[in-house]
């Protein structure tokens, strides 16, 4: 019941579910309230994903194993976005500096940390490091994104700049949380159904915080690895 009412609500707050997990590489207006049609296709794969899901063991029917699939899926979503939010701050810190959006020093430093972190934990470093490669991507689509729009409208743009290593303490903290997020998550990663409920996941993220059309990009770039095989 639980996992039915995270559907229905991610559905009634118009997330972009077609948007979400397609991969898409620009930025796209977050209709306030897609047409009947656009959910169907959520529907009716989240309702095959719980009816298909594995049932050989009485003690976890395909609903309960998708809804706890569902649990491992969220904070995936929901620490994505949290680490997107500080693509702004870094956007800003960076605003006007003239320094490169890249930074393959600081990636790599990233990477070797995480991987180091999933190794510890017992966790599959290179799906931890596939991810993070997604993750840092998105939060170059957020700092390219925010600079075009404060390039075409200078009125939006900041008029303080954030000290850039606090920020990326705050991103550090992130990533650990991400990194165990990650290794709780190996089954509901690996499951057929993994895709449906991480789009309803990430619709229900989407939905919460509001995110604009960039962020909703950006969020579904992040998530592109999470799922094995997708």
């Amino acid at each position: 019941m639980q996992l039915i009412t995270s559907i229905r609500s991610a559905l009634t707050a118009g997330a972009a579910a077609a948007v979400l997990l397609t991969g898409t590489g620009g930025a796209v207006a977050a209709p306030a309230a897609p047409p009947a049609k656009a959910t169907a296709p959520l529907v009716t794969a989240t309702a095959t994903a719980t009816a298909t899901a594995p049932s050989d063991k009485a003690t976890a029917p395909a609903g309960a194993t998708a809804h706890s699939a569902y649990g491992r899926l969220g904070p995936l979503a929901e620490l994505s976005a949290e680490r997107l939010a500080t693509g702004d701050l870094v956007a800003a810190a960076k605003w006007g500096t003239g320094g490169p959006i890249d930074d393959p020093a600081r990636e790599q430093e990233v990477l070797d940390a995480v991987a180091d972190q999933a190794r510890r934990l017992g966790a599959d470093p290179a799906a931890t490091v596939r991810i993070f490669r997604d993750q840092i991507e998105a939060g170059k689509v957020v700092q390219r994104g925010l600079h075009r729009r404060w390039h075409a409208d200078p009125a939006q743009a900041p008029t303080t700049r954030p000290d850039l290593n606090e920020v990326r303490k705050e991103i550090n903290r992130i990533n650990g949380e991400l990194v165990r997020a990650i290794a709780r998550s190996p089954q509901a990663r690996s499951a057929p159904y993994c895709a449906p409920l991480l789009t309803v996941a990430a619709a229900q993220v989407r939905h919460e915080r509001h995110l604009d059309g960039l962020h909703t990009v950006a969020l579904a770039r992040s998530l592109r690895s999470v799922c094995d095989g997708v």
